[in-house]
């Protein structure tokens, strides 16, 4: 098997490195993947890279003779795999000929990596309905996130919504429950945010000199005494882990984000939360032809236990942010 050059098509748009072998070459294993990578085997537009590495439509893949074995017969889905699929198909909040709209459960990793077998990508043949071809992912949600991810059903619909998410043309609203009230009540987080070395798993730090823009603005919609706040968040930018980052980084962690917050993000209270408090509550989208898509995702149950334990409004009675409800 000679040297292939293969190109990153428009589908693929941020898809890591190690997820795109595992699509063009299930049967290649991590280990001998992360060895292709130290040696500069694999290479990306020439350059080399890492696993985790973002992928661009139109970068170039280097890809040296594998020698590995053919991929196994498809094999029939087991009785769990069948109700996974259907509660994944139970959770669509908006389908078209080019967009799904999932609520993403809470504790389901979009893709998969080290130590995680299942995850949404496994899962997207179940989305596939009368399409030629499975859904394409276009962004992401951190694991314990919960709420709105919007999927791709055609390659041109992945072009132009991986676009969308890098502009503003897809305005992204969370909720969050955090530890103390921020003051003031509503405004902007500009911090630099830089990936930090280690084998503890993707975590971010605020880093003035080499770190890349990132810039969430916040509202705070309603408090409990000055222990708690349910906050509005809108990420102008898409970093990993900016909400968490950002809101550790001004005092107030998300609760049960012990990641980034630590012993803060846990209340001394009967009934503080244990489980992470972020939901993607909406989004707005503006398609190529101009229309807005608008899509919101309800409180699931961990949040609504935290909304009843502390006496939240189900709703906000308007916007935390000044324009039109979502």
């Amino acid at each position: 098997m000679p040297v292939e050059q293969r190109e990153v098509a428009a589908e693929e748009v941020d898809l890591r490195l190690d997820r795109w072998f595992k699509r063009h070459f299930p049967t290649l294993g991590h280990g001998r993947l992360e060895k292709l990578l130290r040696t500069g085997q694999v290479r990306v537009d020439g350059k080399r890279v890492k696993a985790g590495q973002r992928l661009e439509p139109g970068q170039v893949v280097r890809v040296p003779p594998l020698d590995i074995e053919a991929p196994a017969p498809k094999r029939e889905p087991s009785a769990v795999e069948e109700r996974e699929a259907k509660d994944l198909r139970a959770r669509v909040l908006h389908k078209d000929a080019e967009i799904l709209v999932i609520d993403k459960p809470a504790g389901l990793a979009v893709q998969g990596g080290t130590g995680t077998d299942r995850h949404l990508d496994g899962l997207l043949e179940a989305l596939r309905f009368e399409a030629k071809e499975r859904p394409r992912l276009v962004h992401r949600l951190d694991r314990d996130t919960s709420g709105v991810l919007v999927l791709a059903r055609t390659a041109e619909a992945a072009r132009w919504l991986g676009e969308a998410f890098k502009s503003r043309d897809a305005d992204k609203v969370y909720w969050a429950v955090v530890a103390g009230v921020p003051k003031p009540r509503q405004g902007r987080i500009d911090l630099k945010l830089a990936k930090l070395p280690g084998k503890s798993g993707e975590r971010v730090a605020v880093d003035a000199r080499e770190g890349k823009h990132a810039v969430t603005d916040f509202a705070v919609v309603e408090e409990v005494k000055g222990i708690a706040a349910w906050v509005a968040l809108k990420p102008l930018t898409g970093r990993t882990h900016q909400l968490r980052a950002h809101l550790q980084a001004i005092g107030h962690p998300i609760l049960g984000d012990g990641k980034y917050g630590g012993k803060a993000a846990h209340l001394d209270l009967p009934d503080a939360p244990k489980q992470l408090q972020l939901h993607a509550r909406s989004i707005a989208l503006k398609r190529p032809n101009g229309r807005v898509l608008k899509v919101e995702a309800p409180l699931p149950p961990h949040l609504r236990s935290t909304w009843a334990a502390f006496g939240f409004s189900a709703r906000p009675d308007r916007d935390p942010f000044g324009g039109e409800r979502p």
